[in-house]
């Protein structure tokens, strides 16, 4: 096909800026097949791939190429080179400059921008369709930039994906092999042995789901952008390890409120052997230890503040000249809020997180967060039925000043 930049139409934005949400769970719907969420959830998540023709009909690339360039030259952006010249892999860390990236008409390479939806919001919006999978678990939207051969190796991950083709065409094959073995000696996971089963091309609008551990293999044919909405799958050791350093943070919480108890061995013999390791501090500690505990809410908590935790890349963009809170209120009356697109706002029965903060859920508050959670938007009437509310407008501007979250002109 032609070397020429890709660009998103104006119908494409249009249908995206409209789309702020997910399809409800029993609500049919193109993105999946004409199945619902439910039907989808039930037959598909991570279970057993599925290609979707026409998930999202018309769709263009949410981005242009040249945009996608200027957002690899970001320093809070998370990109990545990968070439196969001369049959040799190689990967490179952004930011990438304009005259760093090689020519569009040099095949086989690939440029792999992360996040994108934290930067666009026709990206963002195109993410929101899949917000029929819990915000705890949708991670980013990535876009895949190739050139003619363009890929980055046979492999699988360990996470759920939807690979959605949004410019040219791309030639899958997938294969829900066993040996997950990969080549060494490679700045990329490849599969050392990979055996595909199925293999389709995929054109604008097409979308494949695949569950964790299906190998795959994705080739350009011709210039051509690729979607990927990947979600987080933590690992045991990462849940483990986290969730003990939390723990820990709150028992020195409880005990900055009391005396802090250090150790204490009143009942230790005269060392004969002063490098052993003693067994009366082995059995101390152990007791110690024994002594914490936790419950379900301990779970929940830290799970809330965990995964609302914005990546360490991300940046916030307080406004330059912040309005007063009167200021604040008066035109977010006309204008409504909506959450910025960094912004991760989540809840339970007990407490709201945001961006990695815990605070009580009250009575007041579970009127308007959960909404603001589930919507990422209060619209100008929904505000001002809580301007009699002081605390939450406070809460509001507090959040505003910190560019949390926005007034905004379209609502």
């Amino acid at each position: 096909m032609p070397k020429r930049p890709l660009h998103a139409t104006p119908s494409t934005v249009s249908s995206l800026s409209e789309t702020l949400g997910a399809p409800l769970p029993d609500e049919v719907t193109p993105l999946l097949g004409n199945r619902t969420p439910r039907q989808f959830m039930r037959r598909y998540w991570q279970k057993k791939p599925l290609l979707i023709r026409q998930a999202i009909p018309g769709l263009a690339a949410p981005l242009s190429r040249d945009d996608l360039f200027e957002l690899a030259d970001l320093d809070d952006v998370e990109s990545r080179l990968i070439t196969h010249f001369r049959n040799t892999w190689n990967l490179e860390h952004g930011p990438f400059a304009p005259d760093e990236l090689p020519s569009v008409k040099k095949r086989e390479w690939t440029l792999l921008v992360q996040g994108v939806n934290l930067h666009d919001d026709r990206a963002h919006a195109l993410m929101n369709r899949f917000r029929f999978i819990p915000d705890a678990r949708l991670d980013d939207l990535m876009i895949s930039y190739a050139t003619d051969g363009g890929g980055v190796g046979p492999h699988f991950d360990s996470y759920d994906v939807f690979l959605l083709q949004v410019h040219g065409k791309r030639c899958w094959r997938i294969g829900a092999q066993r040996d997950l073995s990969l080549k060494a000696g490679l700045p990329l996971k490849v599969l050392q042995h990979f055996e595909p089963e199925e293999e389709w091309v995929l054109e604008p609008g097409d979308m494949l789901y695949l569950p964790p551990h299906i190998a795959h293999d994705g080739i350009a044919e011709g210039e051509c952008m690729t979607c990927s909405i990947g979600f987080r799958a933590p690992s045991t050791h990462e849940l483990t390890a986290q969730f003990l350093y939390h723990l820990a943070e709150r028992v020195g919480d409880t005990q900055s409120a009391k005396s802090d108890t250090r150790y204490r061995d009143p009942a230790q013999e005269p060392a004969e052997h002063p490098a052993a390791l003693p067994t009366l501090l082995v059995e101390r500690v152990g007791a110690i230890l024994a002594n914490i505990d936790w419950n379900e809410k301990d779970v929940a908590a830290f799970l809330g503040s965990y995964l609302s935790k914005p990546k360490s890349n991300v940046v916030f963009d307080p406004p330059d000249r912040p309005l007063n809170e009167q200021k604040f209120v008066e035109r977010a009356k006309k204008t409504g809020l909506k959450l910025d697109k960094k912004t991760i706002l989540l809840y339970d029965a007990r407490s709201y997180f945001v961006n990695g903060e815990q605070s009580a859920l009250s009575a007041k508050a579970k009127k308007w967060l959960p909404e603001l959670a589930d919507s990422r938007v209060l619209k100008a009437k929904r505000f001002v039925t809580l301007t009699d509310d002081s605390a939450m407008t406070s809460l509001f501007h507090e959040w505003y000043r910190a560019g949390w979250i926005q007034t905004d002109p379209s609502a």
